[in-house]
């Protein structure tokens, strides 16, 4: 099968409605859910994919052709091929279309089984896989050679995470000297600013670009290549997760130490909310629930309750609230503070739920108190979407104790499930959630509880805070649950947002290649 194209003309002479010009975008991601994900970063990928797909907007993703993808039997029929040059070696490259694919979008997977044929993503039980600086250096260079080889005029290269954080670089350091290459932009986006992509400076002949760039106002961190540096320098324009996030990774407390370069590129970071699938995520239309409902009729919420005590094995379910706390469960979700205030939790005769994998350590320490607290406490370490889906429509609160949660958008799933957060505030906890005060509450604006001091005893004055309102004033309660559930954060906002910050990347390409 031909590589699909817009036809004789180039995308850019096509429009889309309102008159602002199509644009075939390439995306370049690690991940990208269901060929490959550990967590929102693939499934953030493939929902903006799909969302600008649905405004007219032409997207061609490119992702390692891993062997979680290989194994799954997916149906992807190789379209083209070439090499590539990862230092002084010619490596070859094979590309595969994954069908079927949403309109006005093409996935493409990148092969090399000596990159990519391996049983983790991005490294084993041993830790990092020691060559990941040419497996994703690879990668970058491949997905643009490949999109050379189809043919089909990119506008603008959208980079996802350190691990296409070279994208942006090769633009503007190499690549452009080739035609295909010359007018075309760079997008780069930071899910997680924590994740540097650092390789020490001999791996440097690898990357095939010149030493001078390899200084501590490009590339160079502390001594070490940094890949994701060079996305945020060479890129027209930089996106994170939420306007909060963008903030908070300018400071010295939160950037990482590249907080100096993203102060001098303010004026091109924009911060964009991540959405749901909110026909996905929608409790009225959910038939894995025992009982549907919806902002309409919250009462049949209440419903679904007895299956989670029966999967939970409670007994005496006398009405008490129930919390769940969900998705990754790593020291920097905050987990830990759930745990130093599971006592006091237990005191106040709550049950908590669990659901999701993360560190071995929270693992086994929730493993402990689960024994202790059996009527009390249910641990599920899975990623079951079914479970978490019962988790949310049968618990009253969720809690969000992160100390920082860049892109995790789990919480905007509960909102449409009534589960009320308790949250910190911070990033897009606090860009997406109304706190709980006297006068949201007298508005019918709340919709969570958030606290700011990063500890148990914050969590527990926020957990007590919303208690009291479902104990004492259960019409209130419902009004915050209902003000949740009629919150919009649908994809096809967060798509609107990056088609401006695209146009906004491509006037910059433009004159730069005057």
């Amino acid at each position: 099968m031909p590589p699909r194209s817009c036809g004789t003309s180039s995308c850019r002479a096509l429009q889309r409605k309102g008159g602002s010009p199509v644009m075939h975008i390439a995306s370049i991601s690690p991940e990208l859910t269901p060929f490959a994900s550990t967590g929102e970063l693939g499934r953030h990928v493939r929902s903006l994919t799909e969302a600008l797909g649905a405004l007219g907007q032409r997207v061609s993703v490119f992702v390692p052709f891993y062997r979680s993808a290989r194994d799954g039997g997916i149906d992807a029929p190789e379209v083209a091929s070439g090499t590539t040059l990862v230092g002084a070696e010619i490596v070859p490259w094979r590309l595969r279309r994954a069908q079927p694919s949403p309109q006005n979008v093409d996935f493409f997977l990148v092969e090399n089984q000596g990159y990519f044929d391996r049983e983790g993503l991005y490294g084993d039980a041993r830790g990092d896989y020691h060559d990941n600086c040419s497996r994703f250096l690879f990668l970058c260079r491949a997905a643009l050679e490949a999109a050379e080889t189809l043919g089909d005029p990119v506008d603008l290269f959208h980079a996802h995470d350190w691990e296409a954080g070279l994208v942006p670089a090769y633009l503007r350091c190499s690549f452009s000297e080739r035609p295909f290459f010359r007018r075309a932009a760079s997008v780069f986006t930071v899910h997680q600013i924590g994740y540097l992509g650092q390789f020490w400076h001999w791996d440097w002949p690898l990357l095939n670009l010149p030493w001078k760039h390899f200084n501590w106002r490009e590339m160079e961190f502390h001594g070490k290549i940094c890949f994701l540096k060079a996305g945020l320098v060479y890129a027209d324009t930089l996106t994170t997760v939420s306007p909060g996030y963008a903030k908070e990774i300018q400071q010295p407390d939160g950037g990482s130490g590249l907080e100096g370069l993203l102060r001098e590129r303010a004026a091109d970071l924009e911060g964009i909310v991540a959405g749901i699938d909110t026909q996905d995520w929608d409790p009225a239309l959910d038939g894995k629930l025992a009982e549907r409902f919806s902002a309409a009729d919250p009462a049949a919420k209440s419903r679904n309750r007895g299956p989670l005590f029966q999967r939970c094995e409670w007994d005496d379910d006398r009405g008490r609230p129930i919390a769940a706390l969900l998705g990754p469960l790593t020291e920097r979700a905050g987990v830990v503070l759930v745990a130093q205030a599971l006592d006091e939790l237990v005191r106040r005769e709550m049950r908590l739920v669990i659901v999701g994998t993360g560190d071995e350590r929270c693992k086994t320490l929730f493993q402990r108190l689960r024994n202790l607290h059996p009527q009390r406490l249910s641990v599920f370490w899975t990623q079951n979407d079914e479970l978490m889906r019962l988790a949310m429509a049968g618990s009253d609160i969720l809690l969000r104790p992160g100390l920082d949660s860049p892109s995790d958008a789990t919480h905007l799933c509960a909102l449409r499930y009534g589960a009320i957060p308790i949250a910190r505030r911070t990033g897009i906890l606090a860009d997406t959630l109304v706190d709980g005060t006297p006068e949201t509450l007298a508005e019918g604006t709340a919709t969570a509880f958030l606290f700011d001091e990063p500890t148990s005893r914050g969590l527990l004055d926020a957990i007590d805070r919303a208690l009291a309102v479902r104990r004492d004033r259960p019409d209130v309660w419902r009004s915050v649950q209902v003000s949740a559930m009629r919150q919009d954060w649908s994809w096809g906002r967060c798509a609107r947002a990056y088609i401006e910050i695209f146009e906004k990347a491509r006037e910059k390409a433009v004159a730069r290649a005057r």
